[in-house]
């Protein structure tokens, strides 16, 4: 079996829908059932990756930034048993870490395109770690280059490939390397019942994506630029950040497409079911 998608029925498909004005809407799920449901409302992509697993087990996603997990393997565990058997209609896109030290990952992408899979994108990302961690990443190899130059390989092969990306810096690498579409990234996501704190503020976030829709415009113009994350947690999030920064083509959830929906639609059945009555004895 090989990719069910190829990467230009994808893109024809995507500008399809900017062309018609309606956003692009990426939803990035744990779970067979929150991919089925975000494709049956019309998510234009369903994307998978270790940190969406964790997420559906109720703890952050951030804890696929840990070791405590082969996330390219767990990725490609729930391609094949969890979600490409569920979405027979909608593209899958499969999160890698791309830097894995311990596999070549051109062998893999040729395993993940053979399960089925339509498209890759790097997710868990160095591009949001900072500080000495950061610095020690890049100088031992796994590091930003790493992610573009797997996804370029990607894109030689005919797959879909899409990059989360925080500075025009990134953005440009991703885009000379032949990926198809931006996503500017603005932090881990707030709100629900395990959502960062502290994220990046409207102002801060509106002028990241600005940045880098400016710096794609002259070289890169066709390349489809979405969001992600931040304080962006629902549908009107999203247009009034749009009011900001129109440019963008569309959005991609990851709490909000799955975690938010299960945390308020779970805890409302349970208490509508506590609050009927039991008949009286006799």
């Amino acid at each position: 079996m090989a990719a069910r998608f190829d990467r230009d029925t994808i893109l024809s498909r995507l500008r399809a829908e900017i062309g018609a004005g309606r956003p692009v809407y990426d939803a990035l799920c744990g779970s067979g059932i929150t991919a089925k449901m975000a494709a049956r409302g019309g998510a234009d992509l369903v994307t998978t990756h270790c940190l969406a697993y964790f997420r559906m087990q109720g703890l952050s996603s951030m804890a696929g930034y840990l070791p405590i997990c082969d996330a390219n393997a767990l990725t490609l565990e729930l391609g094949e048993r969890a979600l490409l058997n569920v979405l027979p209609d909608c593209p899958a896109i499969a999160g890698l870490l791309c830097v894995d030290p311990t596999r070549d990952m051109g062998r893999f992408l040729e395993r993940i395109a053979a399960a089925g899979y339509d498209g890759v994108m790097n997710c868990p990302t160095v591009a949001l770690i900072d500080g000495q961690f950061r610095t020690t990443l890049e100088e031992t190899g796994m590091s930003f280059a790493r992610e573009v130059e797997v996804l370029g390989q990607a894109s030689r092969m005919g797959l879909f490939t899409k990059a989360f990306c925080t500075t025009p810096e990134e953005a440009l690498a991703m885009a000379r390397a032949g990926v198809d579409n931006i996503i500017v990234h603005f932090g881990n996501s707030s709100g629900g019942t395990i959502g960062s704190k502290t994220v990046l503020d409207a102002a801060a976030a509106h002028a990241r994506a600005t940045a880098v829709i400016d710096a794609l415009a002259g070289e890169f113009p066709d390349r489809i630029v979405t969001c992600h994350g931040g304080g962006i947690e629902s549908p009107a999030d999203f247009a009034n950040f749009l009011k900001a920064e129109p440019r963008l083509h569309g959005y991609v959830g990851g709490s909000s497409a799955e975690r938010f929906p299960v945390e308020q639609s779970v805890v409302e059945a349970a208490r509508q079911f506590k609050d009927v009555r039991l008949p009286k004895a006799g």
